[in-house]
């Protein structure tokens, strides 16, 4: 799969949100889940799964925007696509810049291509097997390699976490860690900010989908992280039940120790 395509693709799933985000009007509305959807996810969803048969129709797509695949066949998938349109449409309503748009290839469970496309930032971060990735503007020749950053002895812990959930979870991993700094973002863009080792450690103890994180998942395990479930230490894993929900989990260097 060429990563390039992949990455322009993104890119023009960003243009459709950019146009949505000049508005006044976003034309919220509340899904089902009392989460809120607007004109940009829907705009990128068609943009995104349209591009992605284009490149090859024989691999499925799931996108958050596309979610009533019955558990029965989605169980048969050994590839496919995991796609969020729209990563922080909290964010997006709120005008803070940090929203993304995800899309992943999954691989037998687990995430093998990432790119994470924040369109008010003009920022990209993509991973696979030939390395993780940042960049900055369009011009995919000006990436630069990212790598995550292992805690040393003695250093204060970047940690980096969500604008709107925190809970006493979290309060207990932090008091267990040590002298810490909280580094805040929205989106997936966290798991971007371990990759690309500006933060070491990310323990999200809060609910998310399996969408909101495969395609940065790909980048931090590109990058030399690693994604595990925060009670087990097992890796995350995708579409090995009906339930999209994540369990906690912990992203991290994989020298982490």
């Amino acid at each position: 799969m060429e990563m390039q395509s992949v990455v322009e693709l993104a890119r023009k799933a960003g243009l459709k949100i950019l146009e949505v985000y000049g508005r006044d009007d976003f034309g919220v509305r509340l899904k089902s889940d009392d989460s809120p959807l607007t004109e940009a996810d829907l705009a990128a969803h068609h943009e995104i799964v349209e591009g992605l048969t284009q490149l090859d129709s024989s691999i499925p797509v799931l996108s958050e925007e596309a979610t009533g695949i019955r558990w029965q066949e989605r169980r048969q998938w050994a590839r496919y696509w995991l796609v969020d349109p729209l990563d922080g449409t909290r964010e997006f309503i709120k005008r803070n810049g940090e929203f993304t748009v995800n899309i992943a290839l999954v691989e037998d469970h687990q995430p093998v291509l990432g790119v994470v496309y924040a369109p008010v930032l003009d920022v990209t971060y993509y991973g696979d097997d030939g390395g993780a990735f940042k960049l900055e503007g369009s011009a995919i020749e000006d990436a630069v390699a990212v790598k995550v950053k292992p805690h040393q002895p003695g250093e204060i812990w970047k940690v980096v976490g969500s604008r709107s959930h925190a809970g006493d979870s979290l309060v207990s991993f932090l008091g267990a860690l040590g002298e810490h700094q909280m580094v805040s973002m929205g989106s997936s863009l966290k798991l971007c900010l371990v990759a690309e080792g500006a933060a070491h450690i990310y323990p999200r103890l809060g609910p998310t989908s399996e969408w909101d994180t495969a395609a940065a998942h790909a980048v931090v395990t590109a990058a030399g992280g690693e994604v595990v479930i925060a009670n087990s230490g097992e890796p995350l894993q995708y579409n090995t039940k009906e339930s999209l929900l994540n369990p906690f989990f912990i992203a991290r260097p994989r020298s982490f120790d």
